[in-house]
């Protein structure tokens, strides 16, 4: 069989499963493939084995079963820290370390790659004006930014040293309506600048389908099904289906409200 990096896929599932020492299982069997430059949306209630699949990839946990490959080598045969500083990642609330300003947050990676100061400036700059950010900001703590931007300042931070992945755990899922559907349009506009590999993990239909070039449905641990937005949303698999239903309900009883 091809390593999974000759056919264009950055990340493989092979028959992955994950449970705990107690025998409590979050993920069973898992087969997938993330291919380069998509954004790969996992869509489940939570304990769906979202998170854990996030994890795996960048050996957080390590696969009971089967074997996880990113760049066509399985995780257990990566040097962790190599392979975690080549992975960005954001998660909600930003995750910004208090005592750090916006600058210390975003250099971080860089900082411990011991790029040049200049070079790590440069950087900062860049990034703040590629997440629209104003440079003034660089020298603030997170406390004193509001929730969008702390989002803004993670995904910076992700960004800082060009990995080719970025794992979105959730990103949005704590901002209001408005600031929310900012950062995604956002989002979508640097997607379609740096065309990184993603794989972002949510229970929000709206934001799967606006987001997501395939998405990929769990339910117990298990993969129902991966497919791009339109054909997800014409699906007849019944847990599809109880997705889709769940999601124009709410649509329709939020306009009842309004």
């Amino acid at each position: 069989m091809n390593s999974p990096s000759q056919n264009g896929v950055a990340i493989a599932f092979r028959e992955v499963s994950y449970r705990f020492s107690t025998g409590v299982e979050l993920l069973n069997q898992l087969n997938l493939e993330v291919h380069r430059g998509e954004t790969l949306v996992l869509l489940g209630r939570s304990g769906s084995g979202k998170t854990t699949t996030l994890k795996l990839i960048n050996d957080l946990v390590s696969p009971t079963s089967g074997e996880v490959y990113v760049e066509g080598r399985p995780t257990r045969q990566w040097d962790p820290i190599r392979l975690r500083r080549g992975i960005g990642y954001v998660i909600q609330d930003a995750g910004l370390f208090p005592h750090f300003t916006v600058e210390r947050n975003i250099s971080l990676v860089p900082t411990i790659e011991q790029w040049p100061a200049d070079r790590i400036r440069n950087r900062v700059a860049e990034l703040l004006q590629l997440v629209g950010l104003d440079a003034s900001l660089s020298s603030r703590y997170p406390r004193e930014l509001s929730g969008g931007q702390r989002q803004r300042v993670g995904v910076a931070r992700a960004l800082a040293a060009d990995p080719p992945i970025l794992l979105m755990d959730e990103p949005f899922a704590a901002l209001d309506p408005i600031t929310r559907a900012e950062l995604q349009q956002e989002f979508l506009a640097l997607q379609q600048r740096l065309q990184k590999t993603v794989v972002f993990v949510t229970h929000d239909l709206r934001e799967a389908l606006r987001l997501g070039t395939r998405i990929a449905l769990m339910e117990s641990g298990r993969l129902v099904t991966a497919l791009p937005p339109d054909e997800f949303a014409k699906s007849s698999d019944p847990l599809v289906r109880q997705y889709l239903n769940a999601f124009s309900a709410s649509a329709n009883g939020k306009r009842e409200n309004d």
